[in-house]
């Protein structure tokens, strides 16, 4: 069906441009005013109305009757039913017959035709009020999405010739110094060069709590700078930057339908012709059949039957549904590139996730230190520092890392033994820092316990002797436990991992977590074959979610794909069906939650809709429900319909 233009575009024209703000402010005059003009004509339409039929009902003025009557309704009918015959004729006119608008012309101009003058206005009133409501909840619904136009920032101070000066962000190259000052937005993304900030990012993540933030730590477009000027060095153009990137996906999200609201939106097409001719059916056919064929009963039997079958409700409250849960999830930080993943994610049963990233902070940390008796932890730690200062590798930056600070220790002749560790003097004494290779090639004994480590370790050989050793282990993020506990009471059956770190560590990343089953030292290939293989087994929906370029393959594969969108890749995030923008694995029941809400809204409509409709149409053709029955089943299902999928708005899935 075309898209509805009249009263509901009305609306949208008087507000386009505006926000929905929550900062306590009050709209001005002038946008009050602008609302008031787009309900005056349902305004005057409905005290017309009650006064004709108060003046109809009580018989209080003798001249009522006749072309007084007729005239008082038609003027009643003009405000509200004038547009409505507009759009239907433009419909026609651009070759699309059958439209809701032509259903309500019919219905309401043949109402006033056999007399039915007060029914006809109602009718008309009804149905411009139900557009009036359908407008205001379309535009809630999409409140939450249009409210990230907001947080485009439109400047951004950029070091120039010795000074800050202001400039479009997309004039802004990577590697510009800008500044933002307090209570502004930053405007492109790259890392910290102050010593700290305090940022609101809800527009990034959905968190409402204030984020700390270090030197050198990254920080995202659109975040609020909440105390103190800072200074940032910028990673990315603005095209390329969090919040563009966030706005182009929802934007794009509401163009990709469900299949639901495809359906839909094919059906009224074939459902409104049908309709219109089972009408004029009603009317003409009883006369080959009924004796005392009354042809105003029967086209009176048959606009009843136009009118409730109007598919508005339908039309509207699906898509209304879709725009909740979109908006909803944006609101919680869960971005869907469209509708359709809405719906696939209230089929998934089997969860696989990567590990790196994923579930963990990708960020070696210290676990465990353990040294002998030769040496307290602290200086054991000082010479282990000393030697790592010289090294490059990413553990030697989780050390380094340490509590203790070895000022006074200072490494020399330190030399690389390929493949196995570090070599040097630290204050006289010889150290060696690596794997059990370096110390079983100096003939340095090493305990039988580290055999059964599986996280990677640092062992330690002072002037000879076996000093201790230390654990490297990847931080699990602090929701991890939290998530497949969520995730299983959402209740999917099987949760996987699936990494290309070690297997051994995997597998005991696995086990503390409780997944049921983990599997590491695998390829993106072999990651990509084993989700192939879980989708071939019938009735298996798989949910992926990962954070790297090697990814990708298999988020593209999976039924459904969700990215990490911070700590994820630019790949990875390109391909993912949705991006957790918090990086939160706990979000992956979240959305789960959202998509199956979506769908029970949506379903629930349409039970509404059909259920109400087809009893009333029986009941019309029957003779049995008179035209205000039929404003019910139309205009007040609609408008039941619209606030069941407003519901979603206020919904809480955590």
């Amino acid at each position: 069906m075309k898209k509805k233009q009249n009263l509901r575009d009305i609306d949208t024209r008087k507000h386009s441009g505006e926000h929905s703000h929550d900062d306590g402010h009050n709209h001005s005059s002038p946008e009050k005013a602008s609302k008031f003009r787009t309900y005056l004509p349902a305004i005057f339409s409905f005290v017309m109305l009650i006064a004709g039929i108060v003046i109809d009902y009580f018989d209080a003025f003798p001249f009522f009757e006749g072309w007084v009557r007729i005239i008082w309704y038609v003027v009643a009918y003009i405000p509200v039913g004038f547009p409505v015959i507009i759009e239907g004729w433009k419909s026609i006119k651009n070759g699309d017959f059958f439209t809701e608008f032509l259903l309500m012309s019919l219905a309401t101009l043949g109402a006033f035709a056999i007399g039915e003058y007060p029914e006809g206005v109602a009718v008309m009133l009804f149905y411009a009020v139900g557009e009036l409501f359908q407008s205001a909840a379309v535009k809630k619904a999409k409140g939450n999405i249009k409210a990230l136009l907001d947080v485009r920032p439109n400047e951004a101070l950029v070091y120039r010739d010795g000074d800050f000066v202001s400039v479009n962000p997309e004039t802004v190259e990577v590697g510009d110094k800008i500044q933002v000052r307090v209570g502004e937005k930053i405007p492109l993304d790259g890392k910290l060069l102050s010593e700290k900030a305090s940022l609101n990012t809800a527009a990034i993540t959905g968190e409402s709590k204030p984020d700390t933030v270090a030197k050198d730590d990254k920080v995202f477009a659109g975040s609020i700078n909440l105390d103190g000027v800072i200074e940032i060095e910028t990673t990315k153009e603005f095209k390329d930057s969090s919040i563009a990137r966030i706005l182009d996906l929802v934007q794009n999200a509401t163009a990709r339908k469900s299949k639901t609201e495809l359906f839909i939106r094919k059906f009224a097409r074939v459902y409104t012709p049908i309709v219109v001719f089972l009408a004029i059916g009603l009317t003409f056919v009883p006369y080959l059949f009924v004796e005392n064929y009354i042809f105003e009963d029967w086209l009176y039997r048959a606009l009843i039957f136009l009118v409730i079958s109007c598919p508005c409700a339908l039309v509207v409250s699906i898509p209304l549904g879709y725009f909740g849960g979109l908006g909803a999830a944006s609101h919680n930080g869960i971005l869907f590139k469209g509708a359709s993943f809405l719906d696939t994610m209230t089929k998934v049963n089997t969860v696989v996730m990567d590990k790196t990233g994923t579930v963990t902070k990708g960020v070696f940390k210290i676990k465990d230190v353990v040294n002998n008796d030769t040496f307290a932890e602290a200086e054991f730690m000082k010479y282990l520092m000393a030697m790592e200062e010289q090294s490059t590798h990413p553990i030697a930056k989780a050390i380094l890392e340490y509590k203790t600070k070895g000022a006074d220790f200072e490494a020399s002749e330190v030399s690389e033994v390929a493949g196995k560790g570090l070599k040097g003097t630290v204050n006289g004494k010889t150290v060696l820092v690596g794997n059990k290779a370096l110390m079983t090639s100096n003939n340095i004994e090493v305990p039988a316990e580290t055999e059964t480590i599986v996280e990677s370790i640092v062992m330690v050989s002072i002037d000879g002797k076996f000093a201790g050793y230390v654990t490297i282990a990847d931080e699990l993020k602090e929701d991890a436990h939290e998530a497949i506990k969520q995730i299983r009471k959402a209740g999917i059956s099987r949760i996987i991992m699936l990494s290309g770190d070690k297997d051994s560590i995997t597998k005991e990343v696995g086990r503390e977590m409780g997944v049921d089953s983990a599997m590491g030292g695998l390829l993106p290939e072999d990651k990509l074959n084993e989700v192939e293989r879980l989708q071939k087994v019938t009735g298996t929906t798989v949910a992926f979610i990962g954070d790297g370029i090697n990814d990708a393959p298999v988020l593209a594969t999976s039924d459904v794909g969700m990215a990490m969108g911070g700590l994820g890749s630019d790949v990875a995030i390109e391909t993912a069906d949705v991006i957790i923008q918090t990086d939160q694995p706990s979000k992956i029941a979240q959305a789960i939650k959202i998509g199956r809400s979506t769908r029970r809204i949506v379903w629930q409509n349409i039970g509404l809709a059909f259920g109400v409709k087809i009893a009333v149409m029986a009941l019309g053709a029957f003779g049995m429900a008179t035209m205000w029955e039929a404003v019910f089943a139309d205009v007040g299902v609609a408008f039941l319909a619209i606030l069941n999928a407003v519901r979603l708005q206020k919904m809480n899935w955590k």
